[in-house]
């Protein structure tokens, strides 16, 4: 983080209720979630810090320990976002180890593992957690989307998709997330549903 970032972190004042901040690195889920909030008039900045990610079996252990790490140094209302991956035949590998297993394995990795598996079945979980300084606590709101993972990566051109989305299919649809718009994919995904009960919470708190 640049020195005029820190300096802007450090700004302690009120912004509850105007504006809240998604303290991540990665754009694409940052788009999907401005587009969810959007829907209920809720305006949200990108806040690009490298929040703790300590080792747990837990989402929400691993969300609320990020969200509370970025809220002592930002002193801004945020949220983070922590998603796994949990597939049936490899008794929830790579659950919330996800993001690792991606960088490490890779689609074509995962895709190995399951060959010659006849029960593909598996759940992508998001958990979002939000701190503000009034909250003695994090809040989480989880969300789920059930499906399977395909035989092969399917993207809808070069660009689309990002982590598992190209061989990741939900019930319901025949594509899988890296075929469907944004506006598709907030139909099913787990992020979306997330941010959508973080949304239905948040206006009550308001």
């Amino acid at each position: 983080m640049s020195q005029k970032e820190k300096g802007k972190c450090r700004l302690k004042f009120n912004l509850k209720g105007k504006v809240i901040f998604f303290a991540t690195n990665n754009v694409n889920k940052y788009n999907e979630a401005r587009r969810i909030l959007a829907r209920d008039r809720l305006a949200v900045g990108m806040l690009r810090v490298k929040a703790i990610e300590i080792q747990s079996d837990s989402l929400e252990d691993i969300a609320q320990a990020s969200v509370m790490d970025a809220f002592k140094r930002c002193h801004l209302p945020l949220v983070v976002e922590d998603a796994g991956l949990f597939v049936k035949a490899l008794n929830g590998f790579p659950g919330p180890y996800a993001a690792y297993v991606y960088k490490t394995l890779g689609n074509k990795g995962l895709l190995k593992l399951l060959e010659g598996m006849a029960d593909r079945k598996a759940t992508f979980r998001s958990i979002v957690a939000y701190c503000d300084s009034q909250l003695c606590s994090p809040k989480c709101l989880e969300g789920e989307s059930v499906g399977k993972i395909g035989i092969e990566e399917r993207r809808w051109n070069r660009k689309t998709g990002f982590g598992f989305d190209p061989i990741f299919q939900p019930d319901g649809n025949e594509k899988t997330f890296a075929e469907m718009t944004i506006e598709e994919k907030n139909s099913y995904s787990h992020r979306a549903k997330a941010f959508s009960r973080f949304a239905e919470w948040y206006k009550k708190q308001i």
